[in-house]
């Protein structure tokens, strides 16, 4: 499938710099079926969604990822992506060509990491040296990671830390944030429990590689990077009693549907899941463990507008996205949200 089916051109004064505030206060384009679509906030969830409903959260968080060190007089940038086992990750680095396997990155406050082996791709295995964990050199001496289409046009601040994560943050390993889940409040949460609406969470550490852009031509020639996640198997259970009861199961982001239907037979059952996923959904994919997703807007021939096209057809998210640019719905992380109800 040509990759350019799915570009379109949005203005950069559209990409979202920092949240709303507060956060449900996000608008939220809402489409159902074929042909119905709504302009409303992410507040109004509770009177959209039907009681019995199941919202599927990722609980991973964020860690600071992004590092800037010197390999001698050399600067190099490091954005780690996966972790490999407890001392060493995948690494996505800035200035590569100048590293040499076995060379030292001082990350500085003692910080510091051996590139160890240097992956096709271009990246690199790091091994973070001593004995603290290495969470907590990164707290030390990392840096949020945020999206390059931010990070491009402000520094990231004091405020990232907080703004970058989700209420639902308890597992530590992702280098980008589930945004879906952004725009999630705990009142918003009260307001959806009375309605009856029902939440369950799963774990996806979300990589670097989801901002790697689309280089090929034709989609059957890209190759997705691998990301861990883990569903247990009383959430699977849940869910599957949800489905068989005939409600619905709404992923919030795409980490969390990636993860769901990585877990779900062919039958739509899902199974407990722990380990790598490189699960990539383009049009003509059969969905088989959700009935809706929650989502931001995203980037022009990205895999996540191939995702979401896969859901709803390439045309009427073509049209949609149009509206929402009309409109000028914010795009991309700390932007606004739509829903998808297929």
């Amino acid at each position: 499938m040509r990759v350019d089916l799915f570009d379109f051109e949005l203005p950069g004064d559209l990409i979202a710099l920092r949240p709303v505030s507060p956060r449900d206060s996000a608008r939220m384009l809402v489409l159902k079926g074929p042909d119905h679509s709504t302009d409303r906030q992410v507040a109004d969830l509770p009177s959209i969604l039907d009681a019995g409903d199941v919202l599927v959260f990722n609980d991973t968080r964020v860690i600071p990822a992004q590092l800037e060190g010197t390999r001698g007089e050399a600067r190099i940038g490091a954005t780690l992506h996966k972790r490999i086992d407890l001392r060493r990750w995948q690494a996505f680095v800035r200035n590569g060509k100048r590293l040499r396997e076995g060379d030292t990155i001082d990350f500085g406050l003692d910080v510091t990491a051996t590139a160890e082996a240097r992956f096709p791709d271009g990246s690199w295995t790091l091994a973070f040296a001593g004995d603290e964990p290495v969470e907590v050199l990164l707290e030390r001496s990392g840096r949020m990671p945020l999206p390059p289409y931010i990070a491009q046009r402000r520094p990231t601040d004091e405020q990232d830390r907080s703004d970058y994560q989700t209420l639902f943050a308890r597992e530590d390993g992702a280098v980008a944030a589930p945004t879906a889940a952004l725009h999630f409040t705990p009142g918003l949460l009260e307001a959806l429990k009375a309605r009856g609406v029902a939440t369950e969470t799963l774990t996806l550490h979300v990589g670097a590689g989801t901002f790697l852009p689309v280089k090929v031509d034709d989609t059957a020639d890209h190759a997705m990077h691998a990301e861990w996640g883990r569903i247990d198997s009383q959430t699977a259970d849940r869910l599957n009693a949800a489905r068989a009861a005939g409600r619905r199961v709404i992923a919030v982001g795409t980490t969390s549907l990636r993860l769901l239907e990585s877990a779900a037979d062919e039958m739509g059952m899902i199974d407990p899941f722990e380990g790598d996923t490189a699960i990539f959904i383009t049009p003509g994919y059969r969905f088989r463990a959700i009935d809706g997703l929650m989502t931001n807007f995203h980037l022009p021939k990205s895999t996540l507008f191939m995702l979401v096209s896969a859901l709803m057809g390439t045309e009427r998210m073509q049209a949609a996205y149009a509206h929402a640019i009309r409109e000028r719905y914010r795009f991309y992380s700390y932007g606004d949200s739509s829903l998808l109800l297929p």
